[in-house]
């Protein structure tokens, strides 16, 4: 449980009044009097003894006040115990799970897939969607070929998953005749088919750590040709797609010039993005950032909700929601979990 500042736990009352205060806060985006919670609090409490409550609440740090109001509001520590300790989720029966599935529409290509996710995030929550692109050292390997575009430079298409189409244009160490490239592809394409890209990073690894004399010519072109076409690439695997930005500006928190250039400066930026979604590859479930939870100034005032997605037990990606730390929690939380079970199950091979 949280501790007040090196003192005794929230007693059951202050526990209440803080849950009714986030609630109500949540709600109407307004600073939350005494009087309000008097009203609605559902404790045969006077106003007196509840500013008494919450004079200890904003002393143990879990509220504030505004310079421009007497009334209170949440602070991120206030959220966190909030989250962690008060926070009835909604049941996710709510969602329609077969209509959010079709939605994602499991037929189409990896990229589609992660586009109609964030939409889908998005357009439940109404608030900021983004789903990482999935890691590309996962994805099975159906087919490879070569094409000569100049010298050195080489067309490769990675046929991954029976439907997903990579192209990337590697640089070769020598030029390679039409007929050695094809020859590379059958060689490769018979020893790596079905394995995956980081079972074949390895195998490549392998290869060049080999007694020499027992590799020969064609061997040491395919190691060669394949050595750049699997060469980690972070920055490209770990990209990510975003949608429903602009409905951050519909709260008067972030509305202010200063505040939305600073976040979407740090969306076109995408590293601080990237190396929070990051931490979360490693985690078990949905995992919450509120407000300076984050480390990144530009998230002052944010959330972030997100989840792993997978594939037969194989994390691919993150995926989640960005918006206002008084976003409603109990409704975004599963909204979070069933899209990224959803999006893990459509990008499985057989499906």
């Amino acid at each position: 449980m949280v501790q007040r500042h090196g003192d005794e736990p929230l007693n059951e009352r202050a526990q209440h009044l803080l849950k009714m205060l986030v609630h109500r806060y949540i709600r109407d985006g307004q600073p939350v009097g005494s009087r309000a919670l008097t009203r609605d609090g559902g404790l045969d409490l006077s106003a007196a003894s509840i500013r008494n409550v919450m004079a200890d609440l904003e002393e143990a740090g879990y509220i504030h006040s505004p310079h421009t109001s007497a009334g209170r509001v949440p602070t991120d520590r206030g959220y966190r115990f909030f989250v962690d300790s008060l926070l009835t989720v909604r049941r996710e029966s709510g969602l329609d799970t077969e209509s959010l599935r079709i939605r994602l529409d499991a037929g189409r290509d990896t990229e589609s897939l992660v586009d109609s996710a964030s939409n889908l995030l998005s357009g439940l929550t109404h608030l900021a969607g983004v789903v990482t692109l999935p890691r590309r050292e996962f994805g099975a390997i159906r087919h490879i070929e070569f094409l000569p575009l100049s010298e050195r430079r080489i067309l490769a298409i990675l046929v991954l998953n029976d439907s997903e189409v990579q192209n990337r244009v590697i640089e070769t160490d020598r030029p390679y005749s039409p007929a050695e490239l094809q020859q590379v592809s059958n060689y490769l394409s018979a020893e790596f088919t079905g394995k995956s890209v980081g079972d074949v990073r390895r195998g490549l690894l392998e290869a060049m750590q080999a007694d020499q004399r027992h590799v020969n010519g064609l061997m040491t072109s395919a190691i060669a040709v394949a050595r750049e076409l699997f060469a980690e690439t972070r920055g490209e695997e770990e990209d990510f797609v975003m949608a429903g930005e602009t409905n951050l500006m519909t709260f008067a928190e972030l509305s202010s010039v200063e505040k939305l250039k600073e976040l979407f400066e740090a969306f076109g930026r995408k590293r601080d993005i990237l190396h929070l979604l990051d931490r979360c590859l490693s985690a078990d479930g949905v995992q919450i950032f509120i407000g300076q939870e984050s480390g990144y100034r530009a998230f002052d005032g944010v959330s972030l909700v997100t989840s792993t997605y997978q594939r037969d037990d194989q994390v691919l990606g993150v995926l989640g929601v960005i918006g206002p730390t008084r976003m409603e929690y109990d409704r975004v939380i599963p909204i979070v979990d069933v899209t990224a079970r959803l999006l893990g199950h459509a990008l499985k091979p057989d499906h």
